[in-house]
This record gives structure tokens, sequence and C-alpha cells, in this order.
């Protein structure tokens, strides 16, 4: 089965062979032995009426989840650290990093493959809808994964968001990952940690060499990343390589880790790996990045790769967890781009911004010292002072929102300065299960100009709560393979949700100038939309994607650089937003429609997020469910 679309055996085929499903058992068996062979013809034999509950399938089915998980993480154990169950019997993943050489991705994808397999025979019948729509998920995001890993080249997401053609570009690649693992995401508390955090230094040589193998596999093919962010990612890999070439980052955590406590030979033996053996490597791939260079060329979408089309078809699919073309979703960025400078433009007018389009009023806006942080150290400070202050504000009105409620453990972050040249404003997660690693937002404070006072709020939300780190608590009481498995549309329309429910909840009530700035990340990612499939399918150039965002959103320049880039380097990804966005918004117009005077917002936001991070048409199914239990 090279591709899932076109598996040996299709879901249809499997249930027909396995008649009572994995572990499930079939109504009638559930019937006493009396009532199988009836004495009378008149006797009618039927199951339970539906809905019934088969606990014993249930549980088979979760131990099937359970199993796949486990699974995935033995390919993947970085992520079984960022979940917290590398411990017990699974605490040797702790000591190993994922196999990214292509014999690695294969072994993955045959697993994937297998265990696609074993979710189909699952019969539904006799299943609650929570185990449903785990197995849904599941279905889902293997699915789609396996269709990205049949392409020649890439990195394909498994329940995640980085559809990645270059593996080694300006925010891609173990150079960058690397440091930030071993800095934020590897425990040191015990003896056995420092261990294992050797082993993964020890282990990250061959990591960075496979990684390396698939590239050149790809230059072979022709597949060449454009000039421009082979421009911003050779120095920041050049940096990298200096800085391990003295132990840097790499070692500091045991520097000053007081389980370590300054022991010499611990220290000595992890510099020796990081300076003799990964700095090679890290060298090797620059030598590569260099020779990349001098084929370079300045043409920024998929198009211009071997097959372009076929590859960014996927990428959307994977984005958007639906099957909509990129004309369907560039006509749905500039409706929605229209729609939201109507709502922007009288707000506008009553500050006194009254000629001009809305772009060149908000870059006007923009530009008004009133709402800029000072610059340097001292404006860091003042943006970290403001994001605090509206995390405590936004942690107050979530009982307003929501009956189900989680309490966070956030941290902020600055975004770390090698990686913050090729990286966006902001991003956020969750933490682990256990709670021993925070959620975290990270800031992008490589200058404070990035920043105004009138959007950073709505920047806060998005990240933190009742964004990404507020959703996460809830996908972490999941099973693991729920916590696991993430969705672009669904990861980012929540997030944009959680700037709604700001809005609504009162953020700018007294403050008008930053509703604007809600208004104006809407639109930003209305444009991400058009945007990204004008590079990839209409054939933009850099300076006129750029440009888009300038001219018709009143966007910083220095700001959507960066963004056009990485839409150049994750196709498809920058479209899921606003369309998962938008999608929410119409199950709860749905909703509030169909129940009347019955729909409660709160169990709404509790019916998305308690539901889980799903592809949008398990979202939608659940919302039905939501619809159907209120009514009674």
């Amino acid at each position: 089965m090279t591709q899932s679309s076109k598996a040996n055996i299709s879901r249809r085929q499997a249930l027909s062979k396995i008649g009572g499903g994995l572990g499930g058992v079939s109504a009638f068996a559930l019937l006493p032995a009396c009532a199988a062979q009836p004495a009378a013809s008149n006797l009618t034999i039927s199951p339970p009426p539906p809905p019934y509950v088969d606990k014993q399938a249930i549980a088979s089915a979760n131990t099937l989840l359970e199993d796949i998980a486990y699974r995935l993480l033995g390919h993947q154990p970085e992520r079984a650290t960022g979940v917290g169950v590398d411990t017990g019997e699974h605490a040797g993943l702790r000591g190993k990093l994922e196999d990214q050489s292509q014999a690695g991705q294969d072994a993955l994808a045959a697993t994937l493959r297998k265990d696609l397999e074993l979710v189909w025979y699952v019969k539904r019948q006799g299943l609650d809808a929570e185990t449903i729509t785990n197995l849904d998920v599941v279905e889902s995001g293997y699915t789609l994964a396996l269709d990205g890993m049949a392409l020649p080249y890439g990195n394909a997401p498994i329940g995640s968001w980085q559809t990645n053609p270059y593996l080694v570009i300006q925010n891609c690649g173990t150079y960058i990952n690397m440091q930030r693992f071993f800095g934020a995401g590897v425990p040191l508390n015990t003896s056995d940690d420092v261990g294992y955090y050797t082993e993964r230094l020890a282990a990250l040589p061959d990591v960075l060499n496979g990684e390396l193998e698939r590239v050149k596999a790809a230059r072979a093919m022709g597949v060449i990343a454009p000039d421009f962010l082979l421009d911003k990612a050779i120095p920041q890999l050049k940096n990298t390589l200096l800085d391990t070439m003295k132990g840097g980052a790499l070692l500091a955590p045991l520097e000053t880790a007081d389980i370590v406590g300054g022991d010499a030979s611990v220290l000595a033996g992890a510099k020796e790996i990081i300076t003799d053996q990964i700095a090679p490597a890290l060298e090797a791939q620059l030598a590569e990045l260099n020779e990349l260079r001098k084929e370079a060329k300045g043409n920024p979408g998929m198009w211009a790769q071997p097959q372009g089309d076929e590859w960014y078809a996927w990428a959307l699919r994977s984005s958007t967890t639906t099957t909509l073309t990129p004309d369907e979703i560039h006509q749905q960025g500039l409706e929605e781009l229209a729609s939201l400078h109507a709502r922007m433009d009288p707000i506008l007018q009553e500050i006194g911004y009254t000629k001009g389009s809305v772009g060149e009023r908000m870059q006007g806006l923009s530009n008004d010292p009133r709402y800029k942080f000072a610059d340097g150290d001292e404006g860091r400070k003042e943006i970290f002072e403001f994001i605090d202050d509206r995390i405590e504000w936004i942690k107050g009105q979530m009982p307003r929102a929501f009956n189900t409620l989680v309490d966070p453990n956030l941290e902020v972050r600055r975004i770390p300065i090698n990686e913050q040249d090729g990286a966006p404003g902001a991003y956020g997660g969750a933490g682990s299960k256990d709670g021993s690693i925070p959620g975290r937002f990270w800031i992008n404070l490589r200058t404070t100009d990035l920043h105004r006072k009138y959007d950073l709020a709505d920047l806060t939300f998005h990240e933190a709560i009742p964004g990404h780190v507020w959703e996460g608590e809830y996908s972490n009481r999941l099973p693991l393979i729920r916590s696991i498995l993430a969705f672009n549309p669904f990861s980012e329309g929540w997030a944009l949700y959680g700037e709604q429910l700001a809005d609504e909840l009162g953020a700018y009530d007294e403050f008008k100038v930053g509703r604007l700035g809600y208004l104006q990340s809407l639109a930003f990612r209305a444009c991400r939309m058009v945007v990204d499939t004008g590079l990839h399918s209409k054939r933009w150039s850099r300076d006129k994607a750029v440009g888009f965002f300038v001219e018709r959103n009143g966007s910083k320049r220095e700001e959507v650089e960066s963004e056009v880039d990485r839409y150049c380097s994750w196709p498809g990804q920058a479209t899921g937003y606003k369309l998962g966005h938008s999608r929410i918004v119409e199950l709860r117009e749905k909703a509030s429609n169909q129940l009347d005077s019955a729909y409660d917002m709160k169990a709404f936001n509790d019916a998305i997020v308690l539901g889980g991070n799903a592809p949008m048409d398990v979202l939608a199914k659940n919302v039905d469910r939501y619809i159907a239990g209120a009514k009674g």
C-alpha cells in the first residue's frame, strides 16, 4: 500500500472480513444461548434497541488505541517526553530520538499502515461516542500522513501541522529543534535523567546525518529550496554550528542542573559528544546548504518543484482536513477579508482615521507612537508585563465562557535568539499530560517593533488563554493518542475562536483600538488563505505576496516578510487558521438556530473543547451529538 487511498485492503473489505471487529463482541453474542436457537418460528430475535453500549468492545478499542499511541511514540520518542509519558516501563524512550533517515521513515510508515488497518477492523456498533471519535481521529490522521509519506520527498506531519518539503531550512530541521528541545523540553531532575540526556546527545549525529541523506536525495530529484529561504537558513545554521563547537546551548542545561552539580566527568563526556560528533554533522549539513544555494532560484511556490502541484494538493488536505481546491480557498479568503474590513472601517472612522483604504489606515495606526513599545530591553520588559496583565484578566473571565474549567500551567518565554530571525511573531502550545512541562507562549523579541499595544492582547489570547495552551489542557485529559494527534484547522481555528471569545467577554469594551487589532488578526488569517494559494498555485512572487499583506491589510512589512517565507517552507499550513475558525463559528450558529432558547454558549464551548482536537468532519459529528443531547 503505497498510499492509504490505495490500500491493500479497504475499510469496507476489512469490515466484511472481520465480522466481529477487533476484540469486539457482536450483539448476538451477548444474547443468552437459548435465545440463539428459537424453538418457535414466531419468536423474533433482535439486538438491544439502539443506542446500547458494549463495555467489552469499548475496553478492547481503548486498549488498541493505547497500544497504537505507544507504537507511534516508539518512532517519535521526543513526543513521549513532550506529553510526559516516558516513565516507568517506557522510560527508555527518554534516551532516544526519532530516526530521520529514509529507512527510519519507512519503518514509521509501515507501523502507521498496520495500525490504520487495525482501526478499520473495529466495528463501531456498541461503542460510545467518545470512543468512535477517538477511532475516527486516528483514521483521519494516519490516512493523511500516509498519503503525504508516499510523496517522494519532504516531511508529512502525523496529527500535526508542519507540511515541510525542505527538511533543513530557515524554520525547519533538527539544527533548530535540538536547542529548544534540550534547553526546555528534556527533564534533568534525577541521575537517570542525566544518563538519558547524554544518550540523546549521542543519538543526535545519526539524526542529523539521516536528515542530510534525505536532503541530498531530494536534491538529486531536483528539489531545491528558494534562494531567499536558504539565505536565511545558512547563517542560522552557521551560528548553531559555532555555538555547538564550544559546547554551547546543548551543554548549558547540564552545566546548570543541580543534579549534575558540576560533575567534571559528566560535563567532559557530554562536551566531547557535542564538539566531536554533533558539530561535524552540523558542518556537513551546512556544506550541503551551500551547495543547494549555488543552484537555487527565486521561485517561491511549490509549482516550481518536482510534482509540486501534487505535493501542494496533499498539503492543503493535510492543513485544512477538507478537499477544498486552491481556487476555492483563495476565493473564500478574499470574501472573508472584505467582510472583516467592513467591520474595521467604522471603528477607524470613529477614532479619526477617515481617509484611504482600511489597509492604508491600519498602516497609519501602526506608526502611531502611542501604540508602540520602547526599543530594546526596556520595551521587551514592557511586553512581558503587558502579556502577564492580559493573562491574569482572561483567566478571570473563563467561568463566563466554560462550564468545565482548567488551570493551565503556563510559561511565557522569549523565542531563542538563534531561532528568532526565521520564526514567526509568536507561537504557543500545551504542556505535558502530567504537568511537569508547562504550556508555553513563545514570543519573538528580535525587535519590539514586531508588536503593538493594540494587537499584543489578541496575540496573547491566541497563544495562551483561551487559545493553544488552554485547549491543550483539555486534550491532555483525553486518551494518549488524542493528546498526541492534533489537526491544523482545529488547533488554529480554536485559537482564533479564543480571540473571538475574549472580544465577546469584553476585552476591548474600553479599548476600541484593541478591537481593531483583533479584527486585523482575523483579516490577517484571511490574507493567509489568499497568499498561500497565490504563492503555490497562482505563481505569485514573494514581493507580490508581501505587498498583498502590507497594502490590503496594513500589516507591518518586517513581520509579513517572515510570514511569507514561512508559507514557502510550510505549504498549505497557513490556510487552516481562518478556515477552521469559520467552521467553528458556523457550527455555533447551527447549534444556536436549532436549539433556540435551549442554546447555551458555555455548553457549546465545552462540547467543542472537550471533544478534543479533531479534523473538521469529526468536529461536525461531535457538534451534532451535542445538539441532539441538548434537545433531549
